[in-house]
């Protein structure tokens, strides 16, 4: 299967599983709400520069939609933050599952316009993947 697909196979899943609890919450989320074990999730956030224009301009369009002071909302750990050249920047962010509307709100209104953006939710698996990895070399 292409990986393309995979992807949108992966978020069609991803949305049809939160699309009950996003649409039975009648309270906003709350902007404290802190990741734990039992609810945190990974958004991995591509912002896509528009290489149609120059940066500054790009960076003027952030400055008046407020990205810079939005973006993160506070609360939300940043787990990584890069550029990738050629690409945009790469940005993980750890948050509850109850701020993932939050986060998506947020980027629409500051983020839109001078990135094209693309997101992956995922989990810590770290601690079985290496749990696996110990059984099977007998550690």
């Amino acid at each position: 299967m292409r990986p393309a697909r995979l992807a949108l196979m992966t978020m069609a899943l991803l949305v049809g599983a939160l699309t009950p609890v996003a649409m039975a919450q009648t309270a906003p989320p709350q902007g404290n709400a802190a990741p734990t074990a039992d609810n945190a999730v990974l958004l991995t956030v591509f912002f896509k520069h528009d290489q149609s224009r120059p940066l500054n301009e790009l960076n003027a369009q952030l400055d008046k939609q407020g990205f810079d002071k939005a973006f993160p909302p506070p609360g939300i750990e940043v787990v990584s933050w890069y550029v990738m050249m050629g690409i945009g920047q790469v940005i993980t962010l750890r948050l509850p599952a109850s701020r993932l509307r939050e986060v998506n709100r947020v980027i629409e209104d500051t983020a839109w316009g001078a990135y094209r953006t693309e997101f992956y939710a995922t989990y810590d698996y770290k601690a079985v993947g290496m749990a696996r990895h110990d059984k099977a070399t007998g550690n």
